[in-house]
């Protein structure tokens, strides 16, 4: 069912999420990385892309030339975007990304509710138990 916005626009189309693509050197790695994290499914591998099928929506990951990581804190430069995932148990699914080869960051600017972590591209990722924002 559309939105108010679009039942007064008149509009029948809808823009709906379809991925997230992550930039990264090695597509195929990342992918089991994140589908080891996430409790998904690899459905796309090779060299240049992949696709991971998770309980919540598709994370897809291509190959590019050159790729830098972000940093991690740097006032100098933007992470651009980062990943959260809603987790129930943040000491038992940090064991879990960690084993899969995440990395703690020792900056922790709200570890009240949230950890971050960089997965083993260097993209940010939290774990959160933080749902506030949620319908």
């Amino acid at each position: 069912m559309p939105g108010p916005l679009l039942r007064r626009s008149g509009m029948s189309d809808q823009i709906r999420l379809s991925a997230v693509t992550l930039d990264c050197p090695d597509p195929r790695a990342l992918a089991e990385f994140y589908a080891a994290v996430i409790g998904g499914t690899v459905t796309c591998r090779d060299t240049q892309w992949a696709t991971v099928q998770g309980p919540n929506g598709r994370i897809d990951f291509q190959r590019v030339p050159g790729y830098t990581p972000p940093a991690w804190p740097d006032p100098a430069s933007s992470i651009m975007m980062h990943l959260d995932f809603l987790v129930t148990d943040r000491a038992t699914t940090e064991a879990r990304v960690l084993a899969a080869g995440a990395t703690k960051y020792d900056f922790q600017p709200n570890s009240g509710q949230c950890f971050v972590y960089a997965d083993p591209a260097g993209h940010p990722f939290c774990l959160t138990t933080w749902d506030g924002l949620m319908p």
